[in-house]
């Protein structure tokens, strides 16, 4: 029985910061929401059949995954010019997190030793889209305080340069980050795996 598929995320990232007009001394606006795909099966072999089948379509690999995490950065900034110079007015990014994880329909009926592995895997592949969007999290908290710490220059249009560069810095951080996650879990999944069953059974290392 293998249920040990590579989990990546589905990674969208959009920029989008407008010249409008939002609260001052915001936080980032991060919304999360959960989204679902049933499989079905009554053995191990049905169950990585029915992920490799029907888990979500990441855009970077071409591969089904048994779990993802959609991730969309977005934000207004405005700009005040006064004597010449330019500086950030009010900062506003937004972070959206979509995560989407399987449901085992005959999860009730299933046998004891299955249903505890079904159990221990999809509460790992929860554990680790939680993580993509915990990760997501702290790379908008860190974008919105580079933008607000980015000095006054001598134009807007240098300023909105600037704001570009430095949302990009970030945004490509975040990347790698995830990238870097997903290297690291796939790594010791089988060893993870293996530890968090004995855990639940009781067993000894």
């Amino acid at each position: 029985m293998s249920l040990m598929r590579r989990r990546t995320l589905i990674l969208r990232t959009c920029l989008a910061f407008l010249a409008l007009p939002v609260a001052a001394d915001s936080a980032p606006q991060i919304t999360k929401s959960y989204s679902y795909f049933s499989i079905n099966g009554r053995t191990a072999e049905d169950l990585d059949t029915q992920l490799s089948q029907r888990g979500p379509l990441t855009g970077g690999t071409g591969f089904r995954h048994p779990g993802a995490t959609e991730i969309k950065f977005g934000g207004d900034i405005t700009y005040h010019e006064s004597e010449g110079r330019c500086s950030i007015g009010d900062v506003n990014v937004t972070l959206s997190t979509r995560i989407i994880l399987p449901r085992w329909k005959n999860r009730k009926r299933a046998d004891g030793s299955l249903a505890l592995i079904w159990d221990t895997l999809s509460a790992d592949i929860k554990r680790h889209e939680e993580r993509h969007a915990e990760i997501a999290r702290q790379h908008a908290r860190a974008l919105e305080q580079a933008l607000r710490a980015l000095p006054a220059t001598r134009s807007c249009a240098t300023l909105e340069q600037q704001v570009g560069v430095t949302s990009r810095r970030i945004i490509d951080a975040h990347d790698v980050e995830q990238l870097r996650f997903d290297m690291v879990e796939a790594k010791n999944f089988e060893a993870r795996m293996l530890r968090l069953l004995r855990h639940r059974t009781g067993s000894a290392e």
